[in-house]
C-alpha cells in the first residue's frame, strides 16, 4: 500500500495507537440483548468492527447469556466482551457461553447509585478478586470497570488480577469528553452523567429509534454532575501511566501480568487511611 508523509507523522505523534493488521484504529461497538441485536451485529461485523461489547447493567441475566451464545454461534471469529458482573459464578457462566473477555463492576462508578437504589452490588476490589478466580483459571481477560479515582486504584485493580481497567470520570473533565462545557465563578467544568441517569434516559428517548421508556416511572441508577475541566486527555493519561509505572516498580515487576504474583493485600484501618494521604495541609 501507499505510505504518505501524513501517515509517518501520525505514527510519530501517536506511537501507542492500537491498530489492526491493516493499520486502522481498532473499533469496538456496544450492543444490547433485545429485539434486532443479531441484525445489528451482522451489520457491525460487515462494517469491520474489531470487538463487540454486550453491555447491560445485570450481566448475569439469562437474556445476556442467550444473546452471547447466539452471537458467538453466528460470528465465532469476532471477539465479544460481556458484562457487567461481580461474582466468580457469573464470570464462569459468561465464559461458558462464549465470552472472550468479561467486564467486572456493579455499582462502583462515580455517578452510579445502583447499590443505593437496588441494594445490589459488590465492592469493586472484592469483585475483581472473586471474578479473577474464574477468568485466570480459564485464561480469559478481565476488565475492571469503575471505581478508579487515582493511578493507585489502577495499580490495585491490576494487582488484584484484572487484565485492564475501564475509566469514565477520570476523563470526564477532559477537552475530548462529550459533555457540555460550563463556566461557574470563572472556573470551567464539563457535564458528566451516568448512562442510567434520568438525563441520559431522556436523551436516548429523544434520539434513539425504538427506545421507549416512561420517564414518570423511570428509576434512575445514575446521576448527572459537573467535573472540573482537566485539559487534554493526554495530560491525564501521562499522570496515570506515570503512577502505574511507579506502582509496578514498588512491586518489583516490569509487566502487568506479573503484578498479581507479587502483590499482597492487607486490611487498612481508618488511621492508616488517614496517614496515607497528605496530612500536613490544613
Amino acid at each position: 500500500g501507499l505510505i504518505t508523509v501524513k501517515d509517518i507523522h501520525k505514527r510519530l505523534e501517536f506511537p501507542y495507537a492500537v491498530k489492526d493488521s491493516n493499520g486502522r484504529l481498532l473499533v469496538g461497538a456496544a450492543i444490547g440483548v433485545k429485539n434486532d441485536y443479531l441484525e445489528r451485529t451482522a451489520e457491525l461485523v460487515k462494517a469491520g468492527v474489531d470487538v463487540l461489547v454486550i453491555d447491560i447493567a445485570h450481566g448475569h441475566a439469562q437474556s445476556l447469556l442467550d444473546a452471547l451464545y447466539s452471537i458467538k454461534s453466528a460470528f465465532p471469529h469476532v471477539d465479544v466482551i460481556a458484562g457487567n458482573v461481580a461474582t466468580k459464578h457469573a464470570t464462569m457462566d459468561l465464559i461458558s457461553a462464549g465470552a472472550d473477555a468479561v467486564k467486572c463492576g456493579v455499582g462502583p462508578g462515580a455517578t452510579c447509585q445502583t447499590r443505593i437504589v437496588t441494594g445490589a452490588g459488590v465492592p469493586q476490589l472484592t469483585a475483581v478478586m472473586d471474578c479473577c478466580e474464574a477468568s485466570v483459571y480459564k485464561d480469559i481477560p478481565l476488565i475492571a470497570d469503575g471505581g478508579i479515582r487515582s493511578s493507585g486504584d489502577i495499580v490495585k485493580a491490576l494487582a488484584a488480577g484484572a487484565s485492564s481497567v475501564m475509566l469514565g470520570s477520570m476523563f470526564g473533565g477532559c477537552e475530548e469528553s462529550p459533555g457540555k462545557t460550563r463556566v461557574k465563578n470563572g472556573q470551567k467544568y464539563k457535564v458528566y452523567r451516568g448512562m442510567a441517569s434520568y438525563d441520559a434516559a431522556e436523551s436516548r428517548g429523544k434520539s434513539e429509534k425504538g427506545y421507549e421508556v416512561s420517564l414518570d416511572d423511570y428509576v434512575a441508577e445514575g446521576v448527572e454532575t459537573v467535573i472540573p475541566y482537566k485539559g487534554k486527555a493526554k495530560e491525564v493519561m501521562d499522570q496515570l501511566i506515570g503512577g502505574l509505572r511507579s506502582g509496578m516498580s514498588y512491586l518489583g515487576v516490569d509487566s502487568i501480568e506479573d503484578m498479581s504474583k507479587n502483590a499482597d493485600f492487607i486490611k487498612m484501618s481508618p488511621a492508616g487511611l488517614s496517614e496515607s494521604k497528605p496530612h500536613i495541609i490544613k
